[in-house]
């Protein structure tokens, strides 16, 4: 009887570290899908002299992009339990389009071979951070409470400097933002190893919503890491 009892805990842990498993690649799968979009239909809009001089133009037009991706962001980190797994994936999907057309002006500012260049430190650096979270065993929850109210004061420091234009602030602020990301990464792959152990008993829409959130959350991880590299190492055309 015993026995059988062990065999069968034995057998749910497996198929409980197995859903774990493949939620978490799920995580990364997403998270690349999404990097891979933005970075296509950036390209594609940098290309179209048509869809650039239509932004630079229209200033409204921007600001309503910019408008448009935040709320799609907060919407969906607010609702993502409430709707189904696909809307929230199109959701997810339409989120990265929109950042492809906003980041599209990166290639208008630097050059091509450092925005590349740029793309496979921030790719190195993310994948560095992203194992330390997952494998260490100390909590990082205190990092990332650190790291969170960082990024809200490097955003009122932007925000102020752009009436300064202060060259050495914008420094700082690019130093400060790398740092802070970087810690973020490791703390949010943390987060999401940790949420998906309590959660991903079984791959169902919950804990695949789950997962796409926290693809999601790597995601902004990611792409204000590369922003804020471009910034200290881009050459500007």
């Amino acid at each position: 009887m015993n026995s059988f009892i062990e065999s069968q805990t034995w057998g749910q842990a497996a198929t409980n570290r197995a859903a774990q498993a493949s939620l978490m690649r799920s995580v990364y799968v997403w998270m690349t899908l999404a990097l891979a979009i933005t970075g296509l239909t950036a390209l594609y809009v940098a290309k179209s002299m048509t869809l650039i001089n239509l932004m630079l133009q229209n200033s409204m037009l921007f600001w309503g992009l910019l408008i448009a991706e935040v709320g799609v962001v907060m919407y969906l980190t607010a609702r993502i339990h409430r709707m189904t797994f696909t809307t929230a994936t199109v959701l997810f999907i339409l989120y990265s389009l929109l950042n492809g057309v906003t980041l599209s002006v990166l290639f208008l500012v630097y050059t091509l071979s450092s925005i590349a260049t740029t793309f496979f430190v921030t790719a190195g650096t993310f994948g560095v951070m992203a194992v330390a979270g997952m494998v260490t065993r100390r909590d990082l929850s205190r990092i990332g409470s650190l790291c969170v109210m960082g990024v809200i004061g490097i955003i009122i420091a932007s925000v102020v400097n752009l009436f300064l234009h202060n060259s050495v602030m914008d420094l700082i602020i690019s130093c400060a933002g790398v740092l802070l990301f970087v810690g973020l990464t490791a703390y949010d792959a943390q987060k999401i190893k940790r949420l998906l152990m309590t959660e991903g008993t079984e791959v169902n829409e919950g804990t695949q919503k789950i997962a796409l959130l926290g693809a999601m959350t790597l995601y902004l991880d990611f792409i204000n890491l590369f922003i804020y590299l471009l910034r200290l190492m881009g050459d500007r055309k």
